[in-house]
């Protein structure tokens, strides 16, 4: 029998910007190149998507504001400070509130940071991607190694927090010259790094050239070895993985990812926005038009832009809490689990299978809750599957 959902006491936000100055050949988020954005009218819009948002969560402790993109630091930093503004009006603040902006690294956007920082911004995770200019190349990216490097130093000069982003599975890349970039990026870093290894995702650039043959990526046994240097190059400088892609040292965890693999409570506005909201005993999935133009012209005459907003079956929220807390080391915690399904663990899973993961290493399962061993997270999918089917 479920148990009621209790509605959290705490909140996140994620603020979307869908603009870029180009298009990276491996991206699928929702990108869009602008030559004109009307940032009053943008600014305005926003504003009365987070009210909208506002008054159904209701009294909550915001813990993370989240700026992603889409390149956010395109944004008018008077738009950040006036959203980080609202937030303190509508909600109280955790003491400790993570918020971070997504960056580019080029020298016109890190010029901006003093003034995102002015704005309220306590944190910034910048897309490095490649620290030489052939990769940064290869991958589209409009900055060179050199102002990377101009962009970490007024991080670090700016900010106490901080993170950059690595993509590494490039084409030709051995487990050697990866190795050399890592010790360079930990020399760089302040306790979290993001390394993702290149996926080929539909629709982009990329995925017409590999299905073309023009690209050809790490193989598996490849891919395999360059994983596990990783975790062993990063676990050994003191960032070991607390998710799949994400390294830190303690205390330095993303607060505002963290967030969603714990499946708590999160409003997103802007184009494309996902949001999770309990409203009434029930966990409900949000989600704002997709295309600027349209969601800018409903938020303007609605004050919101919502496509989607509509109670999850339990079902649902059992896969999805799965799915998202299995990413990290802790795992799926027992009582958190009760709380955001309204079912115990223990009820859920299978003990035979639970029985046959362990043995085979790929789970931790016992009074505490659920964890995926390393081995485990790197074959997620098939775990959750055989766990939660």
């Amino acid at each position: 029998m479920a148990e009621a959902i209790a509605t959290p006491d705490t909140l996140a936000i994620y603020v979307h910007w869908p603009f870029c100055r180009s298009l990276c050949p491996y991206c699928d988020f929702n990108s869009h190149v602008s030559d004109a954005v009307d940032h009053a009218q943008w600014r305005a819009a926003l504003l009365s998507e987070l009210a909208h948002y506002a008054e159904i969560a209701g009294s909550r402790r915001v813990t993370s504001i989240f700026f992603g993109g889409g390149t956010p630091s395109l944004m008018a930093p008077d738009t950040a400070a006036a959203i980080v503004e609202a937030v303190t009006q509508h909600f109280s603040l955790d003491k400790a509130i993570e918020i971070t902006l997504e960056a580019n690294p080029t020298s016109t956007e890190a010029a901006r940071l003093a003034a995102f920082a002015d704005a309220g911004i306590n944190r910034v995770s910048l897309g490095i991607q490649a620290l030489d200019d052939a990769a940064l190349g290869f991958l589209g990216r409009t900055h060179s190694a050199k102002e990377a490097m101009a962009a970490l130093q007024l991080a670090a000069g700016r900010f106490e927090r901080y993170s950059f982003d690595l993509i590494y599975g490039r084409p030709g890349q051995s487990v050697e010259l990866w190795a050399d970039e890592l010790e360079r990026a930990i020399a760089l870093a302040r306790g979290h790094l993001s390394v993702y290894q290149l996926t080929i995702e539909q629709g982009t650039p990329f995925f017409l050239a590999h299905a073309r043959g023009d690209l050809i990526v790490p193989d598996d046994a490849d891919s395999a070895a360059l994983f596990e240097t990783t975790q062993e190059i990063l676990t050994g400088a003191g960032m070991p993985a607390y998710e799949i892609s994400n390294h830190a040292a303690p205390g330095h965890a993303c607060r505002h990812n963290m967030a969603y693999w714990q499946y708590r409570d999160y409003i997103g506005i802007g184009p494309g926005a996902h949001g999770r909201l309990t409203v009434d005993g029930k966990i409900h999935a949000t989600r704002q038009h997709r295309a600027p133009e349209i969601w800018l012209r409903r938020a303007g005459d609605h004050g919101h832009a919502t496509q989607t907003n509509a109670p999850l079956e339990p079902q649902t929220v059992i896969a999805e809490f799965a799915v998202m807390g299995l990413r990290i080391n802790d795992g799926i915690d027992a009582g958190q689990f009760r709380d955001r399904t309204g079912r115990a663990l223990d009820d859920i899973i299978d003990p035979a299978v639970s029985q046959r993961l362990t043995a085979g290493g790929l789970i931790i399962h016992d009074g505490d809750g659920l964890r995926a061993t390393p081995a485990g997270r790197q074959r997620l999918d098939a775990v959750v599957a055989a766990l939660f089917a």
